[in-house]
């Protein structure tokens, strides 16, 4: 029964919650992009190249066949997903780390036996139990 609860506990904690949830969404927003790029992006690509279906250019070398379409579908897709993770998730997350970093107030000092930051008022390092000036 104890170890039953202990499961719960972990699935409900809120880390697992979250992984789960930004899953669903990938995989939602991978399928999104993924018919962006066939139903829009390819066709558009395929007019311009004056070739009817992208998604299926290929070359034969040695009696071998070379689907290089899907993987040219593939790409735009990987660069797309990249570039909104990367421009709408990271980009902000980044700005908003650095701001919080400059609202913390910098009352730290050196501890100068061990270099470790400490609080300006303290009169012992936590780290290394030294008594500081």
């Amino acid at each position: 029964m104890g170890m039953f609860k202990e499961f719960r506990q972990f699935l409900l904690r809120g880390n697992v919650v979250d992984l789960a949830v930004g899953v669903v969404i990938g995989a939602s927003f991978s399928a999104l992009v993924a018919a962006l790029v066939k139903d829009l992006i390819t066709p558009f690509i395929a007019a311009v190249a004056k070739v009817p279906d992208f998604s299926r250019m290929f070359f034969t070398l040695n009696g071998s066949k070379f689907m290089y379409g899907e993987f040219i579908n593939a790409l735009i897709s990987f660069l797309i997903v990249a570039g909104t993770v990367f421009f709408f998730v990271v980009k902000p997350i980044n700005l908003l780390v650095a701001h919080a970093r400059l609202d913390q107030p910098t009352d730290t000092k050196k501890c100068p036996d061990c270099l470790s930051d400490i609080s300006a008022a303290a009169k012992r390092c936590a780290h290394c139990a030294q008594p500081v000036d």
